[in-house]
C-alpha cells in the first residue's frame, strides 16, 4: 500500500495521520510505504519515519512546480516500483487533480471522498456521502489496483509508531516541468489551519459585513481557534476563499463548531455537520442552526460574542 503525504515542506498535516488510519482500516496494519513529494526538511522526513515502516522521498523540480500530471506520473511509477495495489490520497483539491490521472495509468479503479474503508473477500468496501451529505454510498471493488481519496477528517489521526522506519530517496525519471513558477507569495497566519482546527468559529452573512468579523477573529483569537465563513460571507468579499467551509469549500470535524450569523443551511452543513459539538449564535430563533447545534444562543452575535471573549478572558485570569 502507498500513502501519499500531505505536508507542507516542515512538517506533516493532519490529513497524513488520518491516511495511515485509512490504511489500517484497510487492514495495512504494518505494511505500506508513506511517500513524500516535493520539498522536504530532514525533520519532515524524520517526523514520517514514526508513521510508517517506509519512507520514499523525491524533491524532483516537476514536483515542486505543482504540475497535477507530473505528480501523477510519479506517484504511479512509486507504485509500481513498490508493488502497491492500494494508494491512499487525502481528498484535497490538489488531490481530487492528481487522484483520476493516477487510476488511469494504473489501470485502476478510483474510489473518491471515501469516509470508511474495510477489507472484504477479493477487494475493498468503501462508504461515501453524497446528496449533500444525506446519503452514505456503499461501494466495493474487486479490483486488482485502486487508487483511493479520503475525505479530510473523515478518520482519526493515528498515533507515532513505536518503532522508526526506514526512509529512502526514490529513483524517478520524470520530464522536465511543464510548468514554471516565477514568483512565490505565502501569507503565514498566527492562527491555526482551518482543517487542522480543534475549535473553528464560523461567521455568516449574520455578520452583517467584512469589518464585523473583527469580532469572530477576537473570539477566535481568545479560544485558540481557526476562522470559518460561509459561502455568503466569502461571496460578499467579506473573506478570503480559503476559509469557506461547506460543500464547495472545506470539510472540517472540530471538537467545537461556533457558528456565528450563519442560518445553516444544507450545503453548509455538509462541511461541519460532524462536528462533535455545535454552538450556534442566531438572532432568527427559527434559523436551521439550531436543528443540529447542542448548544444555541438566541441573540444578537455582536453582543453575545464579546460576552463569550470577555467569559474567556475571564477563565484564563
Amino acid at each position: 500500500m502507498l500513502i501519499i503525504a500531505e505536508h507542507d515542506g516542515q512538517r506533516l498535516l493532519k490529513a497524513t495521520f488520518e491516511l495511515v488510519t485509512a490504511a489500517q482500516a484497510c487492514g495495512a496494519a504494518d505494511d505500506f510505504t508513506l511517500a513524500i513529494l516535493g520539498e522536504a526538511q530532514d525533520a519532515l522526513l524524520h517526523e514520517a519515519a514514526t508513521y510508517a515502516p517506509q519512507v520514499v522521498a523525491s524533491a524532483h523540480p516537476s514536483l515542486t512546480a505543482g504540475d497535477p500530471a507530473a505528480r501523477a506520473r510519479a506517484i504511479a511509477d512509486l507504485a509500481e516500483q513498490a508493488e502497491a495495489n492500494r494508494i491512499l490520497m487525502a481528498g484535497t483539491r490538489g488531490g481530487r487533480a492528481v487522484a483520476p490521472r493516477v487510476a488511469v495509468r494504473l489501470t485502476g479503479a478510483y474510489l473518491e471522498d471515501v469516509v470508511a474503508l474495510e477489507p472484504i473477500a477479493g477487494g475493498l468496501r468503501a462508504t461515501r456521502y453524497s446528496y449533500l451529505a444525506r446519503i452514505a454510498e456503499t461501494l466495493e471493488t474487486t479490483a486488482a489496483v485502486v487508487v483511493i481519496t479520503c475525505k479530510p477528517n473523515a478518520f482519526t489521526a493515528a498515533a507515532p509508531r513505536l518503532d522508526i522506519g526506514d526512509i529512502f530517496e526514490a529513483e524517478l525519471e520524470l520530464p522536465a516541468p511543464s510548468m514554471q513558477v516565477t514568483a512565490r507569495h505565502t501569507e503565514r497566519s498566527t492562527r491555526v489551519a482551518l482543517q487542522e482546527a480543534v475549535i473553528v468559529v464560523t461567521g455568516g452573512r449574520g455578520v452583517g459585513s467584512a469589518s464585523g468579523f473583527a469580532v469572530i477573529e477576537q473570539l477566535a483569537d481568545a479560544l485558540g481557534a481557526a476562522v470559518g465563513a460561509t459561502r455568503g460571507a466569502v461571496d460578499a468579499g467579506w473573506r478570503p476563499y480559503a476559509e469557506q467551509v461547506g460543500q464547495t469549500g472545506k470539510t472540517v470535524q472540530p471538537g467545537v463548531y461556533i457558528a456565528a450569523g450563519v442560518s445553516g443551511a444544507v450545503q453548509h452543513l455538509s462541511g461541519m455537520g460532524k462536528s462533535r459539538y455545535i454552538v450556534a449564535v442566531n438572532k432568527d430563533p427559527d434559523a436551521p442552526i439550531f436543528k443540529v447545534s447542542d448548544y444555541g444562543v438566541v441573540g444578537d452575535l455582536h453582543v453575545v460574542l464579546p460576552a463569550m471573549i470577555a467569559a474567556t478572558a475571564a477563565l484564563k485570569d
